[in-house]
């Protein structure tokens, strides 16, 4: 059943991108990006500008590589290791090969800030949903309490939001760009985890 569910949702998301393709999603980008650059300011311009950073290279690349040394060394969790790392290394993968598919330009409407390469899917969306997504998912399982375990997902789910929007608050990238790549994102987690559950001997 799982694998039924992810065939529709990839599905769903080359019918995004065929949307895209058709330029058929024009006035919804348009209408978004008024709405979130019609916030700017400098408060916001600065905070926007920190939000991109953290989901960039620059911090998700050490952000892994402490997690990483965590589960490895200090709670000796291997397997989950395996499904930390797999899903960063695939999910940057998956979103290099989907931007040279597709190679939508990036808009020009009023950018903030520059930056160079294709637009369709964001990888700072995809980097942020898998990263989050994953560490919500490993940390949930060892933790027992009810608060903790909805501040988690509130702090997650949060940092997605914001790092997606900072792309859009700056003008580097579409909201179907943010859209797209919380959406393949999310079937590739999907993948992940039921491999890690399966081959894991995991059952939650």
């Amino acid at each position: 059943m799982w694998f039924v569910w992810i065939l529709l949702a990839l599905s769903g998301f080359q019918g995004l991108a065929i949307l895209i393709s058709r330029q058929q999603l024009g006035r919804f980008d348009e209408a978004i990006i008024h709405i979130v650059q019609g916030w700017e300011n400098d408060v916001l311009t600065n905070i926007a500008k920190l939000f991109s950073v953290i989901g960039s290279a620059a911090v998700v690349i050490p952000l892994v590589i402490v997690a990483a040394v965590l589960l490895a060394v200090v709670f000796k969790h291997r397997k989950e290791l395996i499904l930390l790392l797999g899903g960063i290394a695939g999910s940057a993968l998956l979103n290099s090969v989907l931007k040279g598919l597709y190679q939508r330009a990036r808009p020009d409407i009023h950018r903030i800030v520059e930056e160079q390469g294709y637009s369709f899917p964001s990888g700072h969306s995809m980097a942020a949903f898998t990263l989050y997504f994953l560490l919500t998912y490993l940390l949930w399982r060892h933790l027992s309490s009810k608060g903790a375990r909805i501040t988690l997902i509130a702090f997650s789910a949060g940092m997605i939001l914001c790092i997606g929007l900072s792309r859009i608050y700056l003008g580097v990238h579409y909201p179907s760009d943010i859209i797209g790549g919380f959406w393949v994102s999310g079937c590739w987690v999907a993948v992940c985890i039921r491999l890690f559950r399966h081959y894991g001997g995991v059952s939650r």
